[in-house]
């Protein structure tokens, strides 16, 4: 089960933002986060790494493990808190994509109509595009009414269409 954290600490505790950067099947990944819960998740390579962060991947270390777990086909639900941002809207759809269940995938459209804006697929696709929590926050279930992959923010339409295949058991991405 995910749960969303409110992305700013409470007034005058000071939570530091820390990373991690882990292997895995799509590269090297780049955590961030505290000790309330995952903020990011980005490509390492693609990255930028604030230099208010520190290095130390103890408190990523439930993410790094489920993530890890996750690649090597064994973890089918994260069970983390994120620490994200987002506009009331954005943060709708990314609990959205929670629901939509490994192995299965939904439409930008379907998710529109399922937040009651039937002509927000659109809308839907921007969220999506700026999830800061991708994997755990499923965005690469979702696809274009048409059944192509459309965009994907970490690391482009080839590498959610891996993701699918390891959902679907057509693929083993761990190594």
């Amino acid at each position: 089960m995910i749960r969303f954290i409110a992305a700013s600490p409470d007034p005058g505790r000071t939570a530091e933002p820390c990373y991690a950067v882990m292997d895995s099947p799509l590269g090297e990944l780049l955590l961030v986060g505290d000790d309330r819960g995952l903020h990011r998740v980005d490509l390492a390579a693609e990255a930028r790494i604030d230099p208010s962060w520190r290095a130390d991947p103890a408190p990523l270390a439930d993410a790094t493990a489920q993530l890890a777990a996750y690649f090597d086909g064994g973890l089918t639900d994260f069970d983390l808190a994120v620490a994200v941002g987002g506009t009331p809207f954005q943060r709708r759809v990314w609990r959205r994509l929670t629901e939509i269940p490994y192995g299965s995938t939904a439409t930008y459209g379907d998710l529109a109509r399922e937040l009651g804006l039937p002509r927000g697929a659109r809308a839907v696709g921007a969220a999506n595009a700026v999830n800061p929590v991708p994997l755990v926050l499923p965005c690469h279930r979702v696809l274009a009414s048409s059944g192509d992959l459309a965009g994907y923010g970490l690391g482009g339409p080839e590498r959610k269409r891996q993701l699918l295949r390891l959902e679907s058991g057509q693929l083993a991405l761990a190594g």
